[in-house]
């Protein structure tokens, strides 16, 4: 029970290194480079996580040290992060900071006014996909589209 009692004893520090750093690593080189934008928001998030449990645990490090369990919950809080099985980073991202941060307050500067005064109301998936609009048509079906839904939203506004 020796050999297993020791594995056991550092199983965080064996698995840790390649769950928290290696593997992330790799799959945010590939998020850059893949057309996607979903998997960037993923590994961006897992990154800002993962630097405020590097500052949690540098600032409460006498407290952490106290407890024989820390470095296995951290571990398994990453795990459920990284794996592409739970996406908890996305999850968190998704379900939690998007209700406290609002997006929308930086728009590009090759839109007219108008154009960011429409891309600032909208939420972050809405804002994609009228940017993907925009390079597909171009800004001038843009304008068309909001020109008419403003016609539209006054006719049943008159009704």
């Amino acid at each position: 029970m020796g050999a297993l009692g020791t594995i056991a004893r550092s199983f965080d520090a064996l698995i840790g290194p390649g769950v928290m750093l290696l593997f992330p690593l790799y799959a945010s080189m590939r998020a850059i480079e893949s057309p996607s934008t979903l998997d960037d928001q993923q590994w961006l998030t897992y990154w800002v996580l993962y630097s405020f449990i590097t500052l949690f645990e540098l600032s409460f490090w006498k407290i952490l040290a106290w407890l024989p369990f820390w470095p296995y919950v951290k571990l398994l809080f990453c795990m459920w992060l990284v794996l592409p099985i739970f996406n908890g980073a996305a999850y968190l991202y998704e379900n939690v900071v998007r209700k406290y941060i609002k997006i929308g307050g930086y728009v590009g500067s090759n839109y007219s006014d108008s154009q960011k005064r429409v891309l600032q109301m909208m939420s972050l998936d809405a804002r994609k996909s009228v940017e993907s609009f925009i390079e597909r048509y171009g800004p001038d079906a843009f304008d068309r589209v909001v020109k008419a839904a403003e016609k539209e939203a006054k006719k049943h506004k008159e009704i």
